[in-house]
């Protein structure tokens, strides 16, 4: 058997009022959380998979400003290990209401908002990582390369 890890990317945007940008999503027939996150497509850079996600979910173009880790998590429902590549971005302008299917909606939340979502949440990945982000964790850009071949 082959092990097939799925590497992600998810983007923590923070706006002036101090609340977060999440998606209120369907996964597996359940209503949840995340913020704008999804898999890096085969030879995007990871960079671009963080514009895309964002724009695709949310209609929200960014601009990336840290890099704030690299996160392991094994979802129980099908055992699958996800690597996610967390990033801090700043929202620029909101460009379009066309949103992936598996979008119900953009939300902006506070960090109480966001801990009252409890097992709403997506992961607990996502919690940790608006956590980790306020605690200042961050790091340059380009400690992630996407080294060209």
């Amino acid at each position: 058997m082959t092990w097939t890890p799925h590497a992600t990317v998810a983007v923590i945007v923070e706006d002036t009022r101090g609340r977060f940008l999440l998606v209120e999503e369907v996964s597996r027939g359940k209503v949840v959380f995340n913020q704008p996150a999804g898999h890096i497509e085969e030879d995007e850079p990871v960079l671009s998979a963080v514009h895309r996600e964002t724009l695709e979910e949310t209609g929200w173009t960014i601009e990336p400003t840290h890099f704030i880790g690299v996160y392991t998590y094994k979802a129980p429902a099908n055992g699958v290990t996800y690597y996610r590549f967390c990033y801090a971005a700043r929202a620029l302008e909101q460009v379009t209401a066309q949103l992936d299917d598996e979008i119900i909606a953009p939300h902006w939340l506070s960090i109480d908002e966001v801990r009252a979502l409890g097992d709403k949440l997506r992961s607990p990945m996502v919690l940790q990582c608006i956590e980790d982000y306020r605690n200042g964790r961050q790091f340059p850009l380009d400690v992630v390369v996407d080294a060209q071949t």
